[in-house]
């Protein structure tokens, strides 16, 4: 007999080391000629901290794949790692040294990084801990992070061969600036913030004449890099103003107007300044009309290359002075309130500064139109499709990646000399190739790649999945994996972004101790629905606890009126006039179950498979055959023991993905004869 209530707690870490010395999760220890192959890589955690509730809906989803492939006789692989993260996990370390009253900077780069491997090694422990917590069937001995000596060589390569192709170059271009971080960020790395702030119209006088055209700017202080004015060709208002010269205020340059498409007709007056050197879209037309840069911020977030008056001021101060000195010289027409969208730092939340810079850059042009071709031809599908647009939107309009960051803690570029590590992005794109030992031919390479599905947030399709595309084609002139999931985002119950700092995030390693691993599971992956943000709800949690408590007893029950040691239970019961009515029903609803969870799970309706199960378990099973069982018992029925234990197991085999402890528990307590070694690798029902 099993005991009378279920305490997950007893039962969890003892069948999570059972699993691991089954070795099982190893597709090399799986038993049986296992010829179809099924592999899923990890998307690594950054070692930044501990797992949140994303993490743990995004493995659970994968488990439930990995688990059930595994028991149809699929040669299984889910690999496990973790990620360096470039910056996410510099900044960290760099607030615990800010305790002490230290920067990076007194430690110098060797001690520092020491410290940083330090917080590593911490971190990748505590994060593989809860990934086994939450019963991940990975396979620890591939385990990978984004440093490891093999991963780093795979790295250098992949740059040297973009490189020696002509792909990488080194230039002079605008790019995204932390002054905290002291680093250039990719477009992708950026985030934007709404703050109130102003819109000042400036008269620009015309050479030679009393006329004046007026800019509207959110931003006085760039005005003296400008270069040119620029309208739109289409805009009537302007066509006399278009090849006269202006002279741009308190300077005294001569900065020619021009016409650019580009142009919002509708921002402003419909004129606006152009300054190459501090805004991307001003950049381009400056390329197209062959205008100087003038740089007058630096890295510091400092005014240079300016009169003495202005040097060396930050920008706030220097915006202040300039609009003082616009207004009393006569240039300053007027000035509306105006919401501006801040460019902030996604890892310190810094503002960010644009400004041209010497850095290392990937051509994006070829590499964007592999990467979009392999969606459009079917070769790579997103589920649901309507993510496409994102990855699709980006690809069409993305410029050259800037892949080099001034830090310490990642990947040193690979050129003699050179100070700068890549970007963190840079390497998480070799990921599902680099993991099997690329870019040496090993044996792992050449049987799990490419890789079957991706489960991953609609947040980093840009930053990951589309790198992760193009790299491997141009690598391995193959897609890394046939389908990306993207699974829900995880919020609060009232719809908001979960946060730590606000004291709105949710553990789910506090879930786990309260309610058990497989309540966490069943309970977040009930959740995922076709919305893409799930609104997180503890009360579905409870319910999981609830619905093991019910098979749990379901299994006591059916085992209390099996007194033999062991019974031969057949693949398959097949309905005949022997069955009465209500075992006959039974039998037939658990055929309708399992054809609906196996076509569930093909199109990824996790949500629907997970709680078509709950409500054939509860009430088909337990409502309504356990209690006609107990009249057939009575009459002696001959048929009751074998209905109830094969039920029961082909209930335990379709429920194992979703609740893999209490269903592997009560499956080694099951007296049948012929038992697998664990239900881990028992035959799913087709």
């Amino acid at each position: 007999m099993i005991e009378k209530v279920y305490d997950p707690k007893k039962v969890e870490n003892k069948i999570y080391q059972f699993w691991l010395e089954t070795g099982f999760f190893n597709p090399d220890k799986l038993p049986g000629k296992r010829k179809k192959k099924f592999t899923i890589a990890l998307p690594p955690p950054n070692v930044t901290g501990s797992l949140h509730i994303g993490h743990a809906l995004n493995a659970t989803i994968q488990d439930v794949l990995i688990r059930q492939k595994r028991m149809q006789g699929f040669k299984t692989l889910w690999i496990p790692g973790t990620d360096h993260a470039g910056i996410a996990t510099q900044v960290k370390v760099e607030k615990e040294l800010k305790k002490e009253g230290k920067t990076r900077f007194d430690l110098g780069r060797e001690k520092f990084l020491e410290r940083v491997w330090d917080w590593v090694k911490k971190y990748e422990g505590i994060i593989l801990e809860q990934f086994k917590k939450l019963g991940c069937s990975l396979d620890w001995s591939r385990n990978r992070f984004t440093m490891d000596k093999k991963y780093s060589l795979a790295v250098n390569y992949a740059f040297l061969h973009y490189f020696k192709k002509g792909l990488i170059y080194k230039g002079e271009r605008l790019i995204n600036w932390c002054k905290r971080c002291k680093s250039s960020l990719s477009d992708l790395e950026v985030e934007y913030k709404k703050e109130r702030g102003n819109l000042w119209y400036v008269k620009y006088p015309l050479k030679n004449s009393q006329k004046y055209i007026v800019v509207a700017t959110s931003r006085p202080e760039t005005m003296l890099g400008d270069s040119a004015v620029a309208v739109n060709p289409k805009d009537k208002r302007y066509k006399k103003f278009v090849g006269k010269v202006a002279i741009l205020p308190l300077v005294g340059r001569e900065i020619p107007i021009i016409a650019d498409l580009r142009v919002e007709m509708e921002f402003g007056t419909g004129a606006v300044k152009v300054t190459p050197a501090h805004d991307f879209l001003d950049y381009e037309i400056s390329l197209r009309h062959k205008l100087p840069m003038i740089k007058v911020i630096n890295e510091e977030g400092k005014m240079v290359n300016v009169t003495k008056e202005f040097e060396g001021l930050d920008v706030i101060e220097a915006r202040k002075k300039i609009v003082e000195k616009l207004e009393k010289e006569g240039f300053l027409l007027k000035v509306e309130p105006y919401e501006v969208s801040l460019p902030i730092c996604y890892r310190c939340g810094e503002t960010l500064e644009i400004l041209p810079s010497v850095q290392w850059f990937l051509r994006m042009e070829k590499l964007a139109k592999k990467a979009i071709e392999a969606v459009k031809s079917k070769k790579v599908k997103f589920v649901p499709k309507r993510f496409e647009k994102i990855y699709f939107d980006w690809l069409k309009s993305t410029r050259d990646w800037c892949i080099s960051r001034q830090i310490w803690w990642g990947h040193k570029i690979p050129i003699k000399g050179e100070e700068s590590v890549l970007d963190t992005w840079f390497s998480s794109a070799l990921w599902p190739f680099a993991i099997l030992g690329w870019p040496k031919k090993t044996r792992d390479l050449k049987e799990f790649y490419p890789t079957d599905v991706l489960v991953t947030g609609r947040d980093i399709i840009n930053l990951w999945v589309a790198r992760m595309i193009f790299s491997s084609i141009e690598f391995l002139k193959k897609e890394p994996f046939k389908y990306v999931f993207i699974n829900p985002t995880v919020l609060t119950k009232e719809g908001k972004r979960m946060s730590k700092s606000l004291g709105t995030g949710i553990d789910p390693m506090d879930l786990i101790e309260k309610y058990g691993a497989d309540a966490t599971r069943f309970g977040l992956i009930w959740q995922v629905k076709t919305g893409q943000d799930l609104k997180f709800d503890e009360a579905t949690i409870q319910m999981g606890k609830k619905f093991c408590n019910k098979i749990w007893n379901a299994t006591r029950y059916v085992l209390m009126q099996v007194q033999e040691k062991e019974i031969q239970i057949p693949k398959k019961i097949k309905i005949s006039k022997k069955l009465t009515e209500a075992q006959k029903e039974i039998l037939q609803s658990l055929e309708k179950i399992t054809k609906a969870v196996n076509k569930n799970l093909k199109n990824f309706e996790f949500g629907k498979s997970a709680e078509a199960l709950y409500h054939f378990f509860w009430h088909q099973f337990c409502d309504k055959y356990i209690e006609e069982s107990k009249k057939e018992i009575k009459k002696g029925n001959p048929f009751t023991k074998k209905v109830l234990l094969f039920v029961l197991l082909k209930s335990l085999i379709l429920l194992h993905p979703f609740i893999p402890f209490i269903t592997e528990e009560i499956y080694q307590k099951l007296p049948i004869k012929n038992k697998k070694a664990s239900i881990m690798i028992e035959n799913w029902p087709s």
